[in-house]
Formats: structure tokens, C-alpha cells, sequence
């Protein structure tokens, strides 16, 4: 497939509510590779569709044990994803995004959540996640909506070198 160019605020596709996929086709599925590849190019451990210029309702995670960096990571493709059931808890957390490059953000979420959405083929998942994962789903499913994480970050700031490193995009 392609590598996609990702866009950057204060680009309008990713302040636009996106559209509910309705097709699982070809291009479809050319997409979901080609998002995968650019994600993993940027190096990223998500992205939405809005991010590489389509409103539509689509992210791909791919996010490993974060006690356990040995451990495989997980691809998550979710098409018209959404959270059905949440903690009470919430926690928060360091954050930056591939589409505003050079920033990082202090954001609240919540620590556990259940997602329910469609796979790359159409087919209704559920999956549970907590943490890290937890916060990358919500962080990529904000996306879907046009809310970027520094809507929601409690400080901003611009990441030392040092820094950089231990930031998840």
C-alpha cells in the first residue's frame, strides 16, 4: 500500500465530526493497511482516519504490555467505535499526537473502559482495555469527533529532547 500524509492543526478535517463507516470494500481495506503502515512509519502507536485527511469513523492501535516490552503487540482496526461502559476512575497522563507535532499535554481519562465497535471486515467486536491502552483509545476516538487532546489537556508544553523519548504519541 501507501504511506498517507498525516495532517497538522490547524488542518479542518480534524475539528469535523467524522462520518459512520457503512462500506467494509476494497478501498476500504486498502485504507486500514495504509493507515497501519503510516502509523507504524511515524513512528505512532495510533491514528484516525481524520488524521490522514478522511472523515470517516476509523482508528488502528497497535500497542503492546507495557510491563512486558518483549511482549508482541496488539493491532486494534475499529471502525464506528464506541465507548459502552467506563470506570469511575480516572487518571492522569502525559500525551502528544502526531497531528500537533512538538507538544505535549497533561490530559485526564478515564483509566478503564469497554469499546464496542466493527472490525476491518464489518463484524461487531467488544474489547476491554485499561491504562496506557485505555488512554490510546480514547486519545484516537477524540479524533473521530474533531477534539484534539489539547482541548482537553489540563497544561501544555514543549518536550525536552529528553522527554521526547518517553512520550507516546
Amino acid at each position: 500500500m501507501a504511506l498517507l500524509e498525516i495532517k497538522f492543526v490547524p488542518e479542518a478535517v480534524l475539528r469535523r465530526k467524522a462520518h459512520k463507516v457503512v462500506s467494509f470494500d476494497g478501498d476500504f481495506q486498502n485504507l486500514v493497511v495504509s493507515m497501519i503502515e503510516t502509523m507504524r512509519e511515524a513512528p505512532g502507536v495510533g491514528l484516525a482516519a481524520p488524521q490522514i485527511g478522511e472523515s470517516q469513523r476509523l482508528i488502528v492501535v497497535e500497542y503492546g504490555d507495557e510491563e512486558d516490552e518483549e511482549a508482541p503487540k496488539l493491532l486494534y482496526v475499529l471502525a464506528n467505535p464506541e465507548i459502552v461502559q467506563h470506570s469511575e476512575e480516572t487518571e492522569v497522563g502525559v500525551e502528544a499526537c502526531l497531528s500537533v507535532p512538538e507538544l505535549a499535554g497533561e490530559v485526564e481519562r478515564w483509566e478503564r473502559i469497554i469499546i464496542k465497535g466493527q472490525n476491518r471486515r464489518g463484524q461487531i467486536v467488544k474489547y476491554k482495555a485499561a491504562g496506557w491502552l485505555a488512554r490510546i483509545f480514547q486519545h484516537e476516538m477524540d479524533h473521530l469527533d474533531g477534539v484534539l487532546y489539547t482541548d482537553r489537556a489540563t497544561r501544555i508544553w514543549k518536550p525536552s529532547p529528553e522527554e521526547v523519548e518517553f512520550i507516546k504519541d
